[in-house]
């Protein structure tokens, strides 16, 4: 009988704390938050199943019960831009929480990899620009790399209010782009920032999704493989054995040690593990859009980005909910070894997959094939990048007057006349310019041949370029900024440099070659 007892008591003491869980909330629903004005703002948390909770803010009150798995949801009805910091309100059950000094603004997420993680601190003049932090109404929020195949509901986190000490930490082009915002829109600003150095954008997608989906097949297939071959006992002990064999010899030669190939498992390029530890956790917080600097990564896979980056734009506004929300993005910069002679480039392809991604709405592109540096990946002037990118904000979102979109060329505007080549570009609203000299340069010809030559690009219109080359008798196509780290200088009026681009439809290079039946 004693027995029975002691085990009721611990059966009884084990699930007390289910049957009385405490009011929990989200990282992103905490003090100092920015509220998304003018759109209903999902508020949620968990606690016990069946437990009313309430949530008042700004004169008005929403509730909702928990579900079975301990989860609550309420929508906030929209609201103006508010200076005044405000107090949320959660009743639930007999307890209650306060969320204070909470503004209705702007709120924009800012992903990517490296280049979009890049800190304040460490661009050429980030020093004076922190220094300046002194923004109450600008806030900020970090979310930690966390690389799993489980979807998070949760991270380790808070808002705070950007000041000297932490805006040196954030995001460059996140924060610039959020101090244009603060300052020009005059209405506070909530800046997220989940970028990860050096990520895949397939590790930004659900792995479901991504699963289902034909065209990335082959992805997937090297995928599972890979981790089969991480995963079995067998492969596991080897692969450890092997790294811990290189790690030695690296520690011989005094060089560096190379990574663990397990660490792929909970990295930042395994399809799903970036939108299942870091997306996720913030998914249904109320923002206005996404700025997204990534692609390095996938560059040496133009062919499958081409699908791949609309692919994750589209699912991340159905996982969101909130509509097709603002998109914009950063091109590639100009990078590498500038080369001597025309010819093909994994990263002018995964430039031209970035542009053409622009047919979905709401999406906007900086260029920036001016501003990279070729011997280092990560270009240090993030101000000019966040400028143009808050330009398409400015206009799109905003309805201010601005310059904000690179010339680009018009498809098949192209025309051939014995030599020459004549195209047309689309400048909106502006006028093409040459800087430094007269001359445009950047581009190159072909002919039937298809063998590659630079050529002399002579302005000839607000919106024309004539392109010859001495070595081009009839050319057939013409291609402008078309390398790594292209040598051009064409831009609009403005000062936003005409976007690359092709005019011919040739196989990208990039494309995976058709398999070999074995015999």
């Amino acid at each position: 009988m004693k027995l029975i007892s002691r085990s009721l008591l611990v059966l009884s003491l084990t699930l007390t704390p289910a049957l009385h869980a405490e009011l929990k909330l989200p990282a992103v629903i905490g003090d100092h938050m920015v509220l998304q004005q003018k759109q209903a703002n999902p508020i949620w948390g968990w606690d016990t199943p069946g437990t009313k909770v309430t949530v008042t803010f700004a004169g008005q009150s929403q509730s909702a019960t928990a579900g079975s798995d301990g989860k609550w949801l309420v929508k906030l009805a929209a609201l103006p831009a508010n200076k005044a910091a405000q107090t949320l309100t959660i009743s639930a059950g007999t307890a209650t929480r306060e969320i204070k000094d909470v503004l209705i603004g702007e709120v924009w997420m800012c992903s990517g990899q490296s280049n979009m993680q890049w800190s304040l601190g460490q661009t050429y003049t980030g020093d004076i620009e922190g220094a300046g932090a002194r923004r109450p109404h600008l806030r900020i929020i970090s979310v930690p790399q966390v690389g799993t195949q489980e979807l998070k509901s949760d991270f380790r986190g808070q808002w705070e209010v950007a000041n000297p000490a932490n805006a040196k930490d954030f995001s460059a082009i996140g924060y610039i782009y959020g101090r244009y915002l603060h300052d020009i829109l005059d209405v506070p600003v909530g800046l997220i920032d989940n970028a990860w150095g050096g990520s895949a954008a397939e590790a930004w997608v659900r792995r479901e999704t991504i699963e289902r989906e034909p065209r990335f097949a082959a992805l997937m297939e090297t995928t599972r493989k890979r981790e089969a071959d991480l995963l079995s006992p067998q492969s596991k002990a080897e692969n450890e054995a092997r790294w811990q064999e290189a790690v030695a010899k690296a520690k011989a030669a005094k060089t560096k040690a190379p990574v663990n190939p397990a660490a792929w498992l909970t990295g930042n390029a395994r399809p799903g593990n970036i939108f299942a530890g870091v997306v996720h956790p913030t998914l249904g917080y109320g923002i206005k859009g996404v700025i997204w600097y990534q692609g390095e990564s996938n560059a040496g896979r133009a062919y499958e980005h081409a699908d791949l980056f609309p692919f994750l734009i589209e699912q991340w506004r159905r996982e969101q909910g909130q509509g097709d929300f603002s998109f914009y993005w950063v091109q590639l910069a100009d990078y590498m070894a500038e080369k001597s002679a025309p010819g093909e480039s994994a990263w002018a392809e995964l430039r031209e997959t970035q542009t053409k991604t622009l047919r979905l709405p709401n999406t906007g592109q900086a260029v920036i094939i001016d501003i990279g540096e070729g011997r280092d990946i990560h270009p240090r002037n993030k101000y000019d990048v966040a400028s143009r990118l808050v330009r398409w904000a400015l206009v799109k979102d905003y309805g201010l007057k601005f310059p904000y979109r690179s010339p680009e060329y018009k498809r098949e505007s192209v025309q051939f006349d014995g030599n020459k080549a004549t195209v047309t570009l689309d400048c909106f609203g502006s006028t093409l310019r040459a800087f430094d000299v007269t001359e445009a340069r950047g581009f190159a010809v072909c002919g039937e041949d298809r063998k590659w030559h630079w050529a002399t690009g002579k302005i000839v219109g607000p919106d024309k370029v004539e392109v010859t080359s001495d070595h081009v008798a009839a050319p057939i196509a013409v291609r402008y900024a078309w390398a790594d780290n292209p040598v051009c200088n064409l831009f609009s009026a403005d000062g936003l440099p005409v976007t690359p681009f092709r005019t011919d439809d040739f196989d990208m290079t990039t494309k995976p070659k058709p398999a070999v039946a074995k015999k």
